[in-house]
């Protein structure tokens, strides 16, 4: 079984939200539906990156470093050519 860390962009507008499920296809579908107190506002979301891991507490680790300010400026630098194409098309 797997773990994932996702990252989510609203469609609405390009808000990321940061999170961590066993069923990535479920969550995203709760997530567009409305399901998610947190996230009901924004929607609807896609799917922008994810990892997966082995062990559940990895996932949480990763998940928590993601949302910090330091895990914030990685994953911008990791999806760098991402954010420029969405920015170019604006």
């Amino acid at each position: 079984m797997f773990y994932y860390v996702y990252v989510l962009q609203s469609i609405k507008n390009q808000s990321l939200y940061i999170g961590y499920t066993k069923d990535l296809k479920a969550r995203l579908e709760k997530h567009n539906n409305g399901l998610n107190v947190s996230t009901k506002v924004n929607k609807p979301w896609k799917l922008i990156f994810y990892e997966s891991y082995r062990n559940d507490q990895d996932a949480k680790r990763r998940e928590k470093y993601l949302k910090t300010s330091q895990g914030s400026r990685l994953l911008k630098r990791m999806l760098k050519e991402y954010f420029y194409e969405q920015k170019s098309k604006k």
